[in-house]
């Protein structure tokens, strides 16, 4: 047990060097594009923590876009950090429990560039 406390400890540590992408960071409109070791991903800010996704997992099952919420983003298993969006090298977790491979690349393309 006290193995896996250190080991948990320090992912926590370790996570505030991630390049991530922060959820209290975006506005409504922003565009968020997320490329993972099997899909690419887009999704738009609606609200708070209401997210409109399309790409990868959605494409496949044919329901993009879709509105849910994002749960946050885990190491592969079950400890989730869940103030973020994404972060390179973490895997992204959806409010409906679908989760990505690895996170990559991902960029954040503000609304007031996209006017």
């Amino acid at each position: 047990m006290g193995e896996w406390i250190q080991s948990l400890d320090k992912m926590v540590e370790n996570a505030i060097h991630l390049k991530q992408i922060r959820k209290s960071g975006l506005q409504f409109g922003d565009l968020i594009v997320i490329t993972t070791r099997n899909s690419v991903y887009s999704i738009c800010v609606l609200d708070d923590n209401l997210y409109q996704v399309s790409g990868g997992w959605f494409d496949r099952k044919g329901l993009s876009p879709m509105k849910l919420p994002i749960t946050g983003c885990t190491w592969g298993g079950s400890v989730i950090k869940m103030d973020i969006v994404a972060a390179c090298g973490l895997c992204l977790e959806f409010g409906n429990r679908v989760v990505t491979s690895p996170i990559r690349k991902m960029c954040v393309i503000p609304c007031s560039s996209l006017s």
